[in-house]
């Protein structure tokens, strides 16, 4: 089966849906099936069987901003390309998502199945109705990675979806090299700063927490200079920016608690799945995204969110009682065992067979 994967945001910025579009790619061609990936990049691509449609430009989307390629060169890229590929099945990720996603439903080159990954609200679902459900209605099969996904699309956009959860390559978290450290326990950051992904909680806590600990910051946002400034005197915070995925790995491996602090619009929580792998305790806000993910007191301790005080304690309890944080790592690797990308791939070509 020749499969098309297209994704809406650029590939060489980090993000989940970039991640889940690579990894499933590399499973289906591992399993024996000609993938290509298209999709924006702003440089040379990941790999050899991604198809480049150019460069992106940040766009408002979901409470954040994404790396999309709205620009009439891109979509006639990606027109292109599909054509020349010849795919039996095209999978479009977050399939309206501005840009080449939504030109791919209008053309259609192939039977299409569509993955909703965005969960919360959306405001161009509820003020563009009738042409989100025309586009919606252009996918042979729709697909939700999470029942807080499935309840945004389906309340817009209607229809039936098949629940599908994202997944990850283990052995890249499990076998990384952690990143050497002096043996200061040290709490970990992923995420863009901004007001959605709950890193000024974070900030807020460590008043709360002990002297020795130190705190990696990695990503950035509209709200990284400020937080920096507000920071500046705190010798135990360090300012890491974006990291490639190998380096996410290694600091994952190399952490003692993955503080994950989000607010809200969280779907699905991949980088909690991405820790368990790697064998780090994790602490992180109580979302309904996160619970489909980890269990509470088993596989993660999880906080009010927003609630300082919470974390603050979460935090200190995996840093000063090993054995809980142990029992945590332990349940974790198990949870992460049952998401693997491997298993996720055959469960798409299943879905992928019903439209061919």
């Amino acid at each position: 089966m020749r499969i098309g994967l297209v994704c809406p945001y650029s590939l060489t910025i980090p993000g989940g849906v970039q991640a889940q579009v690579l990894g499933l790619g590399r499973a289906l061609r591992a399993q024996g099936h000609p993938t290509r990936v298209l999709a924006p990049c702003d440089g040379p691509p990941p790999d050899g069987w991604v198809t480049p449609l150019g460069n992106s430009m940040p766009t408002a989307a979901n409470g954040s901003v994404a790396p999309l390629a709205p620009d009439l060169s891109a979509q006639l890229r990606l027109i292109r390309a599909a054509n020349d590929e010849d795919f039996d099945v095209i999978n479009v990720h977050e399939p309206l998502g501005p840009g080449v996603c939504i030109t791919t439903l209008v053309v259609k080159p192939a039977p299409l199945v569509g993955t909703f990954h965005a969960a919360g609200v959306s405001g161009a679902y509820k003020t563009l109705g009738p042409v989100v459900r025309w586009l919606a209605g252009r996918l042979d099969l729709r697909c939700a990675v999470s029942a807080d996904a499935e309840d945004l699309a389906r309340t817009h956009l209607r229809g039936t979806y098949e629940r599908v959860y994202n997944a990850i390559e283990i052995p890249l978290f499990a076998e990384a090299e952690p990143t050497p450290t002096d043996g200061t326990p040290t709490i970990l950051f992923l995420g863009r700063h901004d007001e959605r992904k709950g890193l000024e909680v974070l900030l807020d806590a460590v008043a709360d927490l002990p002297r020795d600990i130190r705190l990696w910051i990695a990503g950035d946002g509209p709200d990284t200079a400020r937080l920096q400034r507000r920071t500046s005197g705190d010798p135990r915070i360090e300012w890491l920016g974006r990291i490639s995925d190998a380096d996410k790995a290694s600091r994952l491996r190399a952490a003692t608690v993955y503080c994950a602090p989000s607010l809200r619009g969280e779907s699905f929580g991949v980088v909690l799945l991405e820790a368990m792998a790697a064998g780090v305790p994790i602490v992180c806000s109580d979302l309904p995204g996160y619970r489909k993910v980890v269990r509470a007191d088993a596989d993660a301790l999880l906080f009010a969110p927003g609630d300082t005080a919470g974390l603050a304690r979460a935090v200190t309890a995996v840093l000063t009682d090993r054995d809980r944080a142990a029992a945590l790592v332990a349940s974790g690797r198990q949870r992460a065992e049952t998401f693997s990308m491997d298993a996720l791939a055959t469960r798409y070509l299943e879905l992928y067979a019903k439209v061919v």
